[in-house]
């Protein structure tokens, strides 16, 4: 009995970590939480779930399901383990030296950008002390609920805490990574630009950003990451393997 509410006392803690973005819902903590949820009840009722399986298992299509369930979660934690490493990996990839900068934009509040935007506007800020010469284009659209473009507000911000806004240049129609992507090389292509360009977003969010990035003619891809709140790196980082799926699958 001791193993059990041990392991459901790390069950409901993984569950904590999914609830705790709240009220922001998306299909990271969505996911997380009926996984965990689903988890604790097999936890709960373990006599029933285990009779039950042995009660599948008798039958021949019983085994076949068991064996293909088995093989599923097998390909699957190993799947999102390597999409982990890659993103760790792409997250730590700074550049020596770059000429052009793209940050992506994120949740703008009214007309200030959100604290996670924020982050992403230090980072950037501080890549723009480290490389003078570069371009910076502040990317993302305007939402529904907000009054101003991300790209008004991430400009704004940058501007008040000193950067050169000659150097400043803003892509405001883009609603995904997709588009920020694809508009800014459409701006940066007027100006003769290069494709060969330094990311500022999330650290969770880096690799898919560089795909994206590759598949629009960007031979080399680097990165300045911003710092993501821990309670809300589990739900983004669940959200990013289904992301990088629709990805591989769709291709944006």
């Amino acid at each position: 009995m001791t193993i059990k509410y041990i392991i459901m006392a790390v069950e409901i803690f993984f569950l904590l970590l999914f609830i705790a973005p709240f009220p922001i819902l998306n299909a990271g903590n969505a996911a997380g939480i009926i996984f965990f949820i689903l988890l604790i009840t097999a936890t709960t009722a373990h006599r029933q779930f285990f009779k039950l399986l042995k009660t599948i298992w008798s039958h021949v299509w019983g085994k076949g399901i068991i064996i293909a369930v088995c093989l599923f979660l097998i390909v699957g934690f190993t799947y999102v383990g390597i999409l982990s490493y890659k993103m760790y990996k792409a997250q730590e990839n700074a550049p020596k030296d770059t000429e052009l900068i793209i940050v992506l934009g994120c949740k703008v509040k009214g007309e200030r950008p959100s604290r996670m935007l924020r982050r992403r506007l230090d980072t950037a800020f501080e890549a723009m002390q480290k490389h003078p010469d570069a371009l910076v284009v502040v990317s993302g659209g305007k939402g529904s609920d907000e009054k101003i473009s991300e790209a008004e507000a991430m400009h704004r911000y940058l501007v008040e805490k000193g950067a050169d806004e000659k150097r400043i240049i803003m892509e405001d129609k883009s609603t995904n990574t997709f588009e920020n992507i694809n508009f800014s090389f459409a701006i940066t292509d007027k100006l003769g630009c290069g494709r060969d360009i330094t990311i500022v977003t999330d650290g969770f969010h880096q690799y898919r950003a560089s795909l994206i990035a590759k598949q629009e003619g960007a031979a080399s891809v680097t990165a300045y990451s911003s710092h993501t709140e821990p309670r809300y790196v589990p739900t983004y980082w669940v959200r990013e393997w289904l992301g990088l799926t629709h990805f591989f699958v769709f291709g944006d």
